[in-house]
């Protein structure tokens, strides 16, 4: 008999058919009384399998007796609590490292489309203002910009290292300075925004950042000052943001990720100075399809006895 996981979070077709011929699949993501639907599937159910953002909860770990594992497509932990976890010893997986590349392009990228006003320019062509002799505003140049990153893990450090192509000059924030890399770091948030033109948030979420990106550093940041975020919503305090934004307080922001998903701030969508993403950093073919290859590999050691590859606890 196949063992039974339970699937939070859909994947992609080709990972989902490997899932379905290897287990029992229940989907939770498809229920529409999921609290009932655990509960009915709960006492043979030894894997979840779930997304960086939306995790497991306590309850439901909690309802699974016979629990194993739980598998994370993705590198966030903060939508699952690691210390409960830990106590009934349920390893939690991610699969670290293979969409850092990915994620630093798509930072690079909002970066790129904010100093250069890329969509408003879009925008421009396609409503035939250009065809009607109107001007355009000049954007600005990204060569030579101070860059600040908010986060100097593996996709902080990937960030950077695209960033000084732009000859960008690079200095960071995280809780300690690290001595393997050559950029500035800055032992204040407030300050790293106050000596940069643009600001890229790659920190980790969970509530040791939960509001660190405040109307304060949004300030420092200033009226010409860029925000890319591509790590959390809850990093950003999203009502700050907007504020900032509305009155000019805040140049432009590249925002892939948001505190309430799918939910947008509605203000935000009426702002050509904001470049909105529906969380999609790493959503690649050859990402995610290395993602879903690896929490393929992550159960099938677990439910074999062995050790997952790429457990966190």
């Amino acid at each position: 008999m196949k063992p039974e996981i339970l699937l939070i979070e859909a994947m992609m077709p080709e990972i989902e058919a490997k899932l379905e011929s290897e287990y029992q699949v229940h989907r939770y993501d498809a229920a529409q009384d999921q609290a009932a639907f655990a509960a009915s599937v709960a006492p043979n159910i030894r894997a979840i399998v779930t997304g960086g953002g939306r995790g497991a909860s306590n309850a439901l770990i909690d309802a699974l007796p016979e629990l194993e594992i739980i598998a994370i497509n993705g590198v966030g932990t903060d939508a699952v609590d690691l210390e409960h976890a830990r106590s009934p010893s349920v390893p939690v997986t991610t699969t670290p490292g293979l969409l850092t590349d990915d994620v630093a392009d798509m930072g690079v990228t909002l970066l790129l489309t904010a100093f250069r006003q890329v969509c408003t320019g879009y925008r421009f062509v396609r409503e035939g203002r250009w065809a009607h002799n109107e001007h355009l505003p000049l954007a600005r140049k990204i060569t030579g910009k101070r860059l600040g990153i908010l986060g100097m893990g593996r996709i902080g450090r990937a960030i950077a290292k695209r960033a000084t192509s732009f000859e960008m000059s690079v200095a960071y924030h995280d809780i300690r300075a690290f001595d393997d890399i050559p950029y500035r770091y800055v032992p204040e948030l407030m300050e790293l925004a106050r000596q940069s033109d643009a600001l890229i948030v790659a920190a980790s979420g969970g509530p040791q950042s939960r509001g660190l990106v405040n109307a304060d550093v949004l300030e420092a940041l200033g009226p010409d000052g860029i925000l890319v975020n591509v790590a959390r919503g809850s990093i950003v305090d999203e009502p700050a943001l907007v504020a900032a934004l509305i009155s000019g307080g805040l140049g432009a922001a590249g925002l892939d990720v948001f505190m309430d998903e799918p939910k947008v701030p509605h203000e935000l969508l009426k702002l050509d100075n904001v470049v909105l993403q529906p969380h999609c950093a790493s959503a690649t073919l050859e990402t995610r399809r290395a993602m879903g290859e690896l929490v393929l590999a992550n159960l099938a050691a677990q439910l074999a006895g062995k050790d997952p590859l790429t457990a966190v606890v």
